[in-house]
């Protein structure tokens, strides 16, 4: 699209672009009477230049919260900076350094490059030029160069510049990737326009030619490592809008190898070369100009060039674009699950793009066929096959009228694909487009097609792969329509890394993991479990299901049982098995949620779950997926503690649901868990190893895991063996974000204040923490931080300066400063986040203690406020159960009065309540006077 084009478009409100000869014209004026070289011009051709500069800019954000036309408003930036430079350029030539008769050499051509080649600017984006120079150049050159540069530098404007011969240009864009790309999209500005011409024209004619395959192989490498960089997958709920897979920079990328391979101008040109479809080609303005719409704004809004979408923006974002809240999803949640079907759709165009490429120039190009895929042109039959071949290493259909003729067939092709290890031939995923009106209620109710989508669920060698084909190909959610509803569904909270529907689609891969041998050092449990299991099927089936109501206003565990109970006889599933998937559904959360947040060794913890449960084969098939859910959630979620938690709940509750039969008791497991200990501390003398072991609780032997004993282990000798009563140690886990911070001293009815304290001084933001005591009265504890720093030296500084100032605090030479955490870093990342904040005291969970659990907005320093208040409340924890998901704090304790008796009386637990809820709603200060009255 021209710019006058876009001019000639009525507008709402208009932008007005003000020309460079209008600017020139008014720069004469201003400065008439004045030596144009003179401080004083400089200064009034700034000023002006920079209010017309303002003007665009406002009017530019104007149009686009009108409008909300985002690539209109790149263009419309471009344009402002193109007359802006221009008019510099004019009045540099004719005024400030002009030249009556030039020779040969006093030329100079401007030329826009990368982004701004392309004629699109963000808000924030940088200005790069080319200034091509004659190759016998005088100072003049040189001179315009630099009034041009300066002024834009003065502007406050980020340039990007070169000053090279058209000879220079040639000869670096044959060994350098980057110049090559830029030239490419070099774009004239101003100046001598034959300059631009010859580079044009020799780059054309001396470096396109023949180098095609060697540039999209450095395309498609560069764009790999950016997807590598980015996490590589588009589903991030915290996606880069330029970098990220499915942002701007993809669609930048197939431009640049359509106009280097095909020799278009423009994208538009791709649907003449028969390289995209029309409705492809209306499918890549709409992606291109919402991402636009989003980086523009994002740019107006953080007054910075902010490619990533943080949880801070995204509210304000999704305000700017008129996205409100709904039943049962936010108004950023809509924003984002446009945004994401948006990054699909880019996908789904490379997808295309670079499988017709790969095609269309088998024989011609062998790099490119290096680069894309190996493959064999030739179509080889499927046996007992008539609608599917083998194309090139994918499968492909045999003819047109394949899915019209048997609708079911889009459905086997997938599991065509999965069975021959195939990605899908361009062809067949074009067609699949447009068979989409084919996928109804009849397919959908299919028993065949039924029976082909559960081979597919159940596949452990290929089902994580095909059900995300199905998935990008629009397909899954269609044959699945309560599938659909999730796609590209985000949850706007830290705790989940992806959308809903790429979270399912890794939970049943985990699964396929599991039983193809994989993760059996994490998951040792589940590898013992799964052969013993009736029916694997029901797993894939629930772990599929597990989330597939979430966005709804309800309960999505109950709604998601209610599809699941639908949804099974689907798929073949008897009233049994479709009861127990069902089940699954429902109760997904439940053993993470008990493991994490109960005292497994008070025995009503056991015995309630096992109510619920109520069955052997049961509990196995919730322990695998809940370990499943929890490793799909992100990298670096599930941890050796977790599996440590859960396990110990498996064990607890596995002899009530066997009648006592299990072939491992709970003593056979501590028993077990010391030999371990014993073998890692094979250099200790024997007697030493025992006095030691018997210093610990059965409950320490089954809560902590093996490395962590470990390193308590040592600890513990050290600083026994140097006579001091208080330690610490450092674990640094990178691949978990979180340090591991330990403490070894005689307990201290504030001690967990006190550490959460120090931790608090020390701006770190605790994630959750492990209480033991030992038989001799000292206390093992230890606190699991939220990593602040890229370095691991400085991750070990901090927790050093945690452990001295426990220390410290112990010994009464300091006191806590409460009010550190209020402006930390994990506070102000929390901004965006509501949370109402919930306290319950119960007495029915526990036998022997008063259960407080207590949930609301994490911030630094929650803990040691917590604690604070329960010890002020003249109250005893007994054990404590620390957990954050994302920006919530769930934090359970179990506590007695100071006889060691529950809290009975009405008015006293109303005042527990009360003072903690305090706590969120006003801190320490509000706490206190609802504490003492």
């Amino acid at each position: 699209m021209q710019l006058a084009e876009i001019d000639a478009r009525p507008r709402k409100p208009a932008f007005q672009l003000t020309s460079a000869e209008t600017i020139l014209g008014d720069i004469r004026r201003l400065v008439a009477g004045q030596d144009p070289k003179s401080a004083a011009s400089r200064g009034i051709v700034l000023q002006h230049v920079r209010s017309v500069l303002a003007d665009a800019r406002t009017g530019a954000e104007a149009e686009l919260m009108a409008t909300g036309k985002g690539t209109r408003c790149a263009m419309n930036l471009s344009a402002a900076e193109d007359e802006i430079i221009r008019a510099v350029h004019h009045f540099a030539v004719r005024d400030v350094y002009p030249v009556d008769n030039p020779s040969g050499a006093e030329m100079i051509s401007i030329a826009a490059v990368g982004g701004y080649g392309r004629g699109t600017l963000a808000p924030g984006s940088d200005i790069d030029l080319l200034f091509i120079l004659p190759y016998k150049q005088t100072p003049w050159g040189e001179q315009i160069t630099e009034y041009i540069l300066y002024m834009l530098w003065d502007l406050g404007q980020k340039v990007g510049h070169a000053v090279r011969s058209v000879d220079d240009c040639i000869r670096m864009a044959r060994s350098d990737m980057t110049v090559r790309t830029a030239t490419l999209e070099a774009r004239y500005l101003t100046g001598d326009r034959k300059l631009f011409d010859e580079l044009v024209r020799r780059f054309e004619s001396e470096i396109m030619p023949k180098t095609g395959p060697e540039f999209i192989a450095a395309k498609m490498a560069e764009r790999d490592e950016r997807h590598r960089q980015m996490g590589n997958t588009r589903y991030v709920v915290e996606p880069n809008i330029k970098d990220g897979k499915g942002g701007l920079r993809d669609l930048h990328a197939l431009f640049w190898i359509g106009k280097y391979f095909y020799r278009v101008k423009s994208s538009a040109e791709l649907v003449g070369k028969g390289v995209l479809s029309a409705e492809e080609y209306r499918l890549f303005q709409r992606a291109e100009d919402f991402l636009w719409a989003i980086r523009c704004n994002l740019h107006f809004l953080t007054g910075r060039a902010d490619e990533k979408l943080t949880f801070d923006v995204q509210p304000d974002l999704a305000q700017r674009l008129g996205y409100n809240d709904r039943a049962g999803m936010l108004g950023v949640e809509r924003f984002m699950k446009r945004y994401f079907l948006v990054a699909k759709d880019v996908g789904d165009l490379t997808r295309i793009f670079c499988t017709s490429l790969e095609f269309d120039h088998a024989k011609p190009l062998d790099m490119v066929g290096r680069v894309l895929a190996p493959f064999k042109r030739g179509k080889v039959p499927i046996k007992g096959e008539t609608d599917f071949v083998i194309e090139g290493g994918r499968l492909n259909v045999a003819g047109p009228e394949v899915f019209q003729k048997d609708p079911r067939n889009l459905i086997k092709g997938f599991m065509l694909a999965g069975r021959h290890d195939a990605h899908l031939h361009p062809d067949a995923i074009k067609l699949i487009r447009r068979s989409f009106k084919l996928i109804g209620h009849d397919l959908r109710n299919d028993k065949q097609a039924n029976a082909w989508f559960l081979e597919i669920l159940t596949a452990p060698t290929y089902v994580e792969r095909i059900l995300r084909q199905m998935n990008e190909a629009g397909v899954l959610g269609r044959f699945v329509p309560e599938f659909g509803k999730i796609v590209a569904l985000m949850q706007f909270n830290m705790y989940h890394h992806y959308t809903v529907d790429e979270h399912l689609i890794r939970a049943v891969g985990v699964m396929a993991d599991i039983a193809n041998g994989g993760l059996r050092e994490q998951l040792p449990l589940t590898h013992e479990l799964l052969p013993h299991l009736n029916d694997t099927r029901l797993l894939y089936v629930a772990l599929f299901l597990h989330d597939i109501a979430k966005g709804r206003p309800e309960d999505h565990s109950i709604a998601g049982a209610r599809v699941a109970r639908r949804f099974c006889p689907r798929l073949g599933l008897d009233p049994a098995e479709t009861d127990t998937v069902s089940w699954l559904v429902e109760h997904h959360l439940l053993m993470s949620e008990i493991a994490q947040s109960r005292d497994i060794q008070d025995p009503e913890t056991a015995r309630s779950f096992a109510d619920v449960v109520q069955s052997p084969q049961r509990l196995a098939l919730l322990m695998i997926l809940t370990a499943c859910d929890i490793r799909a959630v992100g990298p670096g979620v599930w941890t050796g503690w977790k599996g440590s938690l859960l396990r110990a709940l498996y064990y607890a509750t596995e002899p009530l649901l066997s009648g006592g039969h299990s072939q491992v008791t709970q003593r056979d497991r501590i028993e077990a868990a010391k030999t371990v200990l014993r073998g890692a501390l094979s250099a200790w003398p024997a007697p030493e190893v025992d006095t030691y072991v018997g210093r610990h609780y059965d409950h320490y032997w089954l809560r902590a895991e093996p490395e962590l004993q470990v390193e308590h282990a040592r600890m513990i000798r050290a600083a026994d063996q140097a006579g001091q009563m208080f330690a610490g140690s450092i674990r640094v886990k990178s691949f978990e974000s979180i340090t591991e911070v330990s403490f070894y001293t005689p307990d201290h009815p504030r001690l967990l204040s006190l550490i959460a304290g120090a931790c608090t001084m020390a701006d770190a933001s605790i994630i959750g923490a492990q209480i033991f005591g030992t038989r001799d009265g000292r206390a093992v504890d230890t606190f699991r931080l939220r990593r602040s720093f890229t370095s691991d030296e400085d991750e070990k500084v901090r927790a050093t300066r945690i452990i001295d100032t426990v220390k410290q605090l112990l010994q009464g030479k300091r006191q806590v400063l409460i009010d550190l955490g209020k402006e930390s870093r994990h506070n102000k990342r929390l901004k965006p986040f509501t949370l109402p904040a919930q306290v319950a005291v119960s007495n029915t969970i526990s036998e022997k203690f008063t259960v407080i659990e207590v949930m609301g907005l994490d911030r630094t320093g929650l803990l040691h406020q917590l604690t604070r208040q329960i010890s002020d409340l003249n109250l005893t924890i007994g054990s404590a159960h620390i957990g954050t998901y994302g920006e919530k704090a769930v934090d359970v304790f179990y506590v007695t009065d100071l006889t060691g008796h529950k809290i009975e009386s009405k008015s006293r637990q109303k005042k527990i309540h009360d003072a903690l809820l305090a706590v969120f709603q006003g801190g320490d200060e509000k706490a206190a006077k609802v504490a003492n009255g």
